[in-house]
């Protein structure tokens, strides 16, 4: 599978439908938390797993608070705000949060989806380019260990 940044090739088949993470919204509203202004770009997980180990072992701070749903099966990373209008990473969805007050605490308040790099660990937002190429490196990592299987 080649990756391509065309906005026309945006179906992968060998990829599984993305599911929204839809506890996102009322994850950790908290009072007294300031709200967070971000997009979310949700991946699937294995490819999300190897982007933020991609990630966290480059130079500088490139990767902010990561969600991942309660079945394991995506990752969310929050991204500035504006992200979405010209993501066009195939096998990922890039959503605005259109200022719903998301509030970012360190832990879950609930059952469903919670931080695998919690807010205040990390930086506030996941650079954004620097995760098109993590996410373009992961997958050519995950295509040649299932080529070698």
């Amino acid at each position: 599978m080649t990756t391509s940044r065309s906005k026309d090739s945006l179906e992968l088949p060998e990829l599984p439908e993305l599911p929204e993470l839809p506890e996102l919204t009322g994850l950790a509203e908290l009072p007294g938390l300031p709200s967070v202004d971000c997009d979310v770009v949700t991946v699937p997980a294995r490819q999300g797993l190897e982007a933020v180990d991609i990630l966290r072992r480059g130079v500088g701070d490139a990767v902010g608070p990561v969600l991942h749903d309660g079945g394991c099966d995506t990752l969310g990373f929050l991204v500035p705000p504006g992200t979405a209008a010209d993501w066009d990473v195939p096998g990922s969805v890039c959503t605005e949060t259109d200022g719903c007050g998301l509030r970012l605490a360190p832990v879950a308040s609930g059952e469903g989806a919670d931080w695998l790099l919690p807010p205040g660990e990390v930086e506030p937002a996941t650079d954004p380019a620097a995760l098109r190429e993590a996410l373009d490196e992961a997958q050519r990592m995950i295509e040649a260990a299932d080529g070698c299987a």
